[in-house]
């Protein structure tokens, strides 16, 4: 497996981003003006030349960066390198939170898998009615 990653680029959204959440059976996608920096605001994950996983980080005013809005490509059926991409991709948004001077990373999710892989990267679990994930930098 070869993984890389990059910024977001405007395109994305709707070439990869909007048939991955349909894909996942997302009522709808998370408008434009929902995302950080308009869709752009965030990475996404390479295997070669087939996209595997995408997320966004919302640079907020305080000492907290939160990361979101994590999805993948339902077609790539590699389970251990969806997971390995999964984990460069939290990896890589909070090593550009702490570039920010951020002091802690913020996330949110119902995804039991996704929230194991946070747990395994140093995130601590917050309130359970829906579980938040943050990790001190």
């Amino acid at each position: 497996m070869n993984l890389d990653i990059r910024p977001l680029k405007e395109e994305d959204y709707e070439d990869i981003l909007c048939k991955w959440w349909k894909e996942w059976n997302w009522t709808s996608p998370p408008s434009r003006e929902f995302l950080p920096n308009n869709g752009t605001g965030g990475y996404i994950v390479y295997d070669g030349d087939t996209a595997i996983v995408a997320g966004f980080l919302y640079d907020t005013n305080s000492s907290v960066a939160w990361c979101d809005w994590i999805i993948s490509n339902i077609n790539y059926t590699d389970r251990t390198n969806r997971k390995e991409a999964i984990e460069f991709l939290i990896n890589t948004i909070t090593e550009y939170a702490r570039g920010l001077k951020k002091q802690y990373m913020y996330a949110n999710n119902t995804s039991q898998p996704l929230i194991n892989i946070y747990k395994n990267l140093g995130y601590k679990q917050g309130s359970t009615s829906i579980t938040e994930l943050i990790k001190t930098l």
